[in-house]
């Protein structure tokens, strides 16, 4: 297939809609007007790809519908739909997608003003305000990541390993409010009731006392040093 492949759809589709559709003007691949309507952009290529991003985004400078155009046969364009379409709706694009003999428009261009999700913000910077230091490394996958939750567990592991107590002794030797939570979830198997309002240590958590050794200490220098142990 060739880009020029597309062409005869396309124009079609556009002049089913009353447009007059010409190919090639200047640096657009089709221009197309319908009357005294503002022009209207499409910018052909064989794959979504940036190449055909920056086109319509150079297009942008000039015209403000510009749809970007791609056979749906591509590899990839079912699993990377959704993602197409946000790129698209974000950037003001519009999307046409062309089968043999048919067009379907799935998106129109359109100003973006993106709501802001302040839920999912306030999680992410809360949970960056808890966190002490920067123990992950960005850019790195497949390994444990270290949360702050995680660094609280690891200080209740540090304030247990003299016997079985209280939550709420917990909380106050550990600086961890949320240590009966914690506790009673035992997300990591640390942790185990041995009766009412009493928790000790699991055989895993004696376990990661050790193996966690480095992490513990640091923690716990911070937690008296009062201040945030970025290393």
């Amino acid at each position: 297939m060739k880009e020029a492949d597309l062409y005869p759809d396309l124009k079609a589709y556009l002049e089913a809609q009353g447009y007059v559709v010409k190919g090639e003007v200047g640096a657009c691949d089709i221009l197309a007007r319908r009357g005294v309507e503002p022009a209207v952009v499409v910018e052909m290529k064989l794959s979504f790809s940036l190449a055909l991003v920056m086109q319509g985004v150079a297009r942008q400078a000039m015209f403000d519908d510009v749809y970007l155009a791609v056979p749906v046969t591509e590899k990839g364009w079912k699993l990377r739909y959704k993602d197409i379409v946000a790129l698209c709706r974000r950037l003001g694009l519009g999307l046409l997608a062309v089968k043999p003999g048919q067009v379907e428009a799935h998106l129109d261009p359109a100003p973006y003003s993106p709501r802001k999700n302040t839920i999912r913000a306030g999680r992410l910077l809360r949970e960056f305000e808890r966190r002490v230091g920067d123990p992950n490394l960005g850019g790195t996958t497949g390994i444990k990541r270290v949360t702050a939750y995680r660094q609280d567990a690891l200080r209740c592991l540090l304030a247990m390993q003299a016997g079985a107590v209280k939550p709420a002794a917990i909380a106050k030797a550990a600086g961890v409010a949320r240590a009966g939570d914690i506790l009673r979830a035992d997300h990591y198997g640390w942790f185990e009731r041995v009766s009412t309002g009493i928790y000790a240590l699991t055989p895993q958590g004696q376990v990661a006392i050790v193996a966690e050794a480095a992490e513990i200490a640091r923690l716990d220098c911070a937690r008296v040093g009062g201040q945030d142990a970025s290393v």
